[in-house]
Parts: C-alpha cells; sequence; structure tokens
C-alpha cells in the first residue's frame, strides 16, 4: 500500500491523520523528525505524497523538481506528490483552505482593504489568496509603518485575519486586538482552530460581524491534498462530514441554568447518549476545596466561591470531548462566558421558577430571591448559550432533543 503522512518537528497535537482518515482510506501517519533527519528521509524516499507543517514548508522546496504556481508565489509547500516518474511535485494546499474558508462566512475581497496581523508563513498564503482575488492586503507587525499602535489609520478596512498565534490554546485569555478600534469592519478570520472560537471571533460576533476560526481552513486544505494524493475529487458531502466529525470531537457540551434546573441529571444522561465523560464543575470545586458548596459560601464567601468557580471553569473550558455541567451563577463571570464558549456548544437548560426546588441553595432561600436571581441572570444565559432547551420531558428524552440541537447546529455550520 502507499504510503502517506504528515512531517514537522513537533506534531502531538495534530489533527491531520484523523481528517484524511475521514476523508480518504489509503496509510496516512504522523512523521515527527528533528531538522538533521529531513535529508535522509528524502533521500529513502519511501513514501507516496506528504503534508508538511513548521518548519519544513521551505526546508522541502529543494527537493521538489517542480512547484505549483501557487508554491512558487507564496515560497511555501505544504503538500508533497511523488509523480508516476518518481520526482517529487510541491503545492500549497493551505491557500485553497484559506479561500474556502473566507468564503464560507461571505468574505469577498476584490476591491476591498484586509488587515493580516502577522507577518509569517500563513500571512504569505493569506496575502497571496487576497492579493489574487483582486483584493488589498495589507500586513500589521508588531512595529513599523502599519503595526498595531496605528491601527486608527485602517478604520477603513473591511475584513480583518489573524495568523498569529495570540489567543491559541492553552493561553485562549488573549486577542491580538480589540475589534471597537476598526468600526467598518464586515468580516473577521482567525485561523487558530483550537480553540474553536478564539476570544477575537467571540468579540467579533458579539458585535454583529460574520466570523470564523481556522478549522474549516485545516479541513479543506486537507481536501486539496487527498485529491493530489488519490488523484480523485473530494465530494462535498465528503468534506462536509469530515468538517462535521472535527468539530464534533473538538466540542464541549456544556449545560448552563438555573440552580436546580436538572443539569447534572440531564449531564449524566447526555454522558450515555453520546458516551462523553461528564464533569460537574461544582463537584469538582467541591472536591478540590474539600468541603461542600454551602460552606465555602459560609466560610469564603460568594467571591471565593466565584474564585474557585471562574479558575474551574478556565480549567476545562481549554479542553475538548467533555459534557460540562456548571453551577446556576457561573454565566455571572464574562470570562466565564468566554471560556465556556471556546470550544463549547452551550445549551442553556431551563425549568419553571415554581418547580425548581430551594433547599441548599445559598443565593435561591425563598421564592423572591429566586425570581430576583432570575431577573439577574435569565439575560447572561441566552448571552452565553447556542440553543434553549426545557427541561419538561424525561432525563433521556431531553438529552435527545438536546443531541438533536447540537447536530442541527453543526449541520448548519457545514451548509
Amino acid at each position: 500500500m502507499k504510503k502517506y503522512g504528515l512531517i514537522g518537528e513537533k506534531l502531538t497535537h495534530s489533527y491531520s491523520k484523523t481528517l484524511h482518515g475521514l476523508l480518504a482510506d489509503y496509510d496516512y501517519q504522523l512523521l515527527p523528525m528533528p531538522p538533521e533527519a529531513l535529508d535522509s528521509f528524502f533521500k529513502a524516499g519511501d513514501f507516496a505524497g506528504l503534508n508538511v507543517t513548521i518548519p519544513y514548508k521551505q526546508s522541502v522546496i529543494p527537493y521538489c523538481s517542480e512547484l505549483s504556481a501557487v508554491a512558487r508565489h507564496i515560497g511555501s509547500v505544504n503538500t508533497v506528490v511523488r509523480r508516476p516518474d518518481g520526482s517529487l511535485y510541491g503545492d500549497n494546499t493551505d491557500a485553497y483552505g484559506f479561500l474556502t474558508l473566507a468564503q464560507s462566512v461571505g468574505m469577498e475581497f476584490k476591491g476591498q482593504k484586509t488587515l493580516v496581523l502577522g507577518s509569517g508563513g500563513t500571512s504569505l498564503t493569506a496575502c497571496a489568496v487576497i492579493r489574487a482575488e483582486g483584493g488589498q492586503p495589507v500586513v500589521i507587525s508588531r512595529k513599523g509603518e502599519n503595526s498595531y499602535e496605528t491601527l486608527e489609520r485602517h478604520q477603513d478596512a473591511a475584513y480583518l485575519v489573524n495568523t498569529t498565534p495570540v489567543g491559541m490554546y492553552p493561553t485562549l485569555d488573549a486577542a491580538p486586538v480589540d475589534l471597537q478600534r476598526l468600526p467598518s469592519l464586515k468580516g473577521v478570520l482567525d485561523v487558530i482552530y483550537n480553540p474553536l472560537r478564539t476570544r477575537l471571533i467571540q468579540q467579533a460576533q458579539a458585535m454583529g460581524i460574520p466570523a470564523s476560526g481556522g478549522l474549516t481552513m485545516l479541513v479543506y486544505q486537507a481536501v486539496r491534498a487527498c485529491e493530489l494524493f488519490s488523484g480523485k475529487a473530494v465530494t462535498p458531502d465528503k468534506a462536509a462530514m469530515a468538517e462535521g466529525e472535527l468539530r464534533r470531537a473538538s466540542l464541549n457540551l456544556v449545560l448552563v441554568g438555573m440552580p436546580g434546573c436538572g443539569k447534572t441529571t440531564v449531564g449524566r444522561a447526555l454522558g450515555q447518549l453520546l458516551q462523553m465523560p461528564v464533569v460537574d464543575l461544582d463537584s469538582e470545586i467541591e472536591q478540590e476545596a474539600g468541603i461542600t458548596i454551602p460552606m465555602i459560601f459560609e466560610r469564603e464567601g460568594e467571591a471565593g466561591f466565584r474564585r474557585r468557580e471562574a479558575a474551574m471553569v478556565a480549567r476545562y473550558g481549554k479542553e475538548s470531548g467533555r459534557i460540562l455541567v456548571t453551577g446556576g451563577g457561573a454565566v455571572k463571570n464574562p470570562l466565564n462566558r468566554e471560556a465556556l464558549r471556546a470550544n463549547g456548544f452551550v445549551v442553556h437548560l431551563t425549568r419553571s421558577l415554581d418547580a425548581l426546588p430551594l433547599q441548599g441553595r445559598p443565593l435561591s432561600k425563598n421564592h423572591e430571591a429566586l425570581e430576583a436571581l432570575w431577573q439577574e441572570r435569565a439575560p447572561l444565559y441566552a448571552q452565553c448559550c447556542d440553543v434553549e432547551r426545557p427541561n419538561d420531558k424525561t432525563p433521556a428524552q431531553c438529552a435527545g432533543r438536546i443531541r438533536e440541537a447540537m447536530n442541527e447546529a453543526l449541520c448548519a455550520q457545514r451548509a
């Protein structure tokens, strides 16, 4: 069987093997190697096709007999194919992935100014695509005429693309710029795909600006590489399926809602239905503190509990593939809302206030306090969640409806 794979120095968090497994049936392996091993690897030639990542996108060029026009223009190769005569052909499928990402949110670069944050290899790719589409890219760097300090001179920019690692896992609480400084924006892209929604993307969405993270770019550069490897077109349905599966695997499913609305019970039902681990953040706080939440309130006050809660939300919000059951007040902290949404599909679980229990609830000991709590938190739940679902059926039925809502959302993102 022909061998394919990804070469790079560090590949611990790569999705490439998973992606190519969804797209095709060839043997595809992750091939991490130090720089000194690159020459002997190419001389051995035991491969039919390769994807290439940092730091070898320029290093592989001398081994290629021919480059595509895009790869020549950008000066970077991320896909190498062995031709029938044994020679190597180098291409850059990142450009195809980037253009597909831009099209997914309706960006039309022609005649428009686009700010490109960063000046590395991905910036070169983005600028090449923008120019090819008739647009005007402006690279924003730390220093020089076009820097972060002089952004205001580009208030007429229509689009912004982040190609820096600012906001990438595990440092989710950072953003390269404040979008309020750019009032004319009508589209934002962030090539980061972990988390799925960076702080930059969340700010854009909160401002009503069409925006997307980099998962689509990741998927479609792999789609184009797969076509080069196999010589066959990947159908739109298969490409959409691969993106949906990768997005699903990258997600947490997060339950928010009032104290006593049934998040813990429904969370357990979801865990059984989806075969995902369930993390009850309040239980994690109690285990770490060694005392119950009412005791934490008694000893440390609400402020002490919220500090513990914020630390727990930040810890698990960075991860993926879990069901997160939150405390009723977790949404009060805007940093918590941001962390839960970063890799989360957030469900607001509702229940009639009359049906909510009061016993053992430090902040909702009577109906008047409960009503005041709801008035305070209802808009925060709405701001944080992707969908709202009532808990008015059995836990299994409620879990099934939440699964349907998540599937519908994933299908809509792929459309």
